[in-house]
């Protein structure tokens, strides 16, 4: 699948407040909002003066410096290493064709997609660690964009973002609350945002999910999601 669009679309789809190149570098700045919205990314040659100068621009935003770093960007990887920075928080990108999430009808009353998210799903964003920060990064994403709302045991359940960018759906912030885990309940989530996403003429719909989530991982791999790159971000353990 096309690796470079679908980075560029998470990052449209969850973007930063701000976005300063510098040197080989764009630099977001998203006020909270996560590590993705302010962590440097390189678009092109860069150098190590580059790098020291993204450092000097994070700390001048009060930000820790943090990069976002792709699985095959070895160069940069050993370089920020021999710098002293370490990673953290290894994510796969993962993703699939709207058309084999869209072949099964959804179960009544389990999947929803509206816009604004209702003060229950913000509940549940909240008990996740999902904050006043993320969901100000989810008003500022530009249109289409969509939450979806999971229900199990007639209760409200589960929550999550979706947005488009260039044809490209990206899947965020989904959340299940614990005691309703496992029981398909995300499955049908996903489902109902490709049934969304296709709709508004999407034909591929992605997610970043870490690699140590191994419960996620299975039930994104039994919906028919494949691999289409990883990242880490690495910043310098004192900071």
């Amino acid at each position: 699948m096309r690796t470079v669009a679908i980075e560029a679309a998470c990052r449209a789809t969850w973007p930063a407040q701000t976005v300063q190149e510098v040197g080989g570098f764009r630099v977001g700045h998203g006020d909270g909002g996560g590590d993705r919205v302010n962590s440097a990314l390189s678009f092109g040659a860069w150098t190590e003066t580059d790098i020291r100068d993204v450092i000097e621009f994070q700390r001048s935003c009060g930000q820790t410096a943090r990069f976002q770093v792709g699985d095959d960007q070895v160069d940069l990887r050993d370089r920020l290493i021999a710098m002293g920075f370490r990673p953290s928080r290894a994510t796969v990108v993962l993703c699939a064709y709207i058309d084999g999430l869209t072949d099964l009808a959804l179960p009544p009353v389990t999947a929803f997609d509206l816009w604004p998210a209702l003060a229950i799903q913000n509940d549940i964003w909240a008990a996740a660690g999902i904050a006043a920060d993320r969901l100000a990064v989810m008003g500022r994403a530009a249109q289409p964009k969509t939450t979806i709302l999971g229900r199990m045991d007639d209760r409200a359940a589960g929550t999550a973002f979706v947005a488009i960018a260039e044809g490209i759906a990206v899947l965020h912030a989904l959340e299940v609350v614990p005691e309703l885990r496992r029981k398909g309940l995300a499955g049908w989530m996903v489902r109902r945002a490709a049934f969304w996403a296709g709709d508004r003429g999407a034909d591929t719909l992605a997610l970043a999910v870490t690699r140590g989530n191994s419960a996620a991982l299975a039930c994104y791999a039994g919906l028919g999601f494949a691999e289409t790159g990883g990242y880490s971000y690495f910043t310098r353990p004192e900071e």
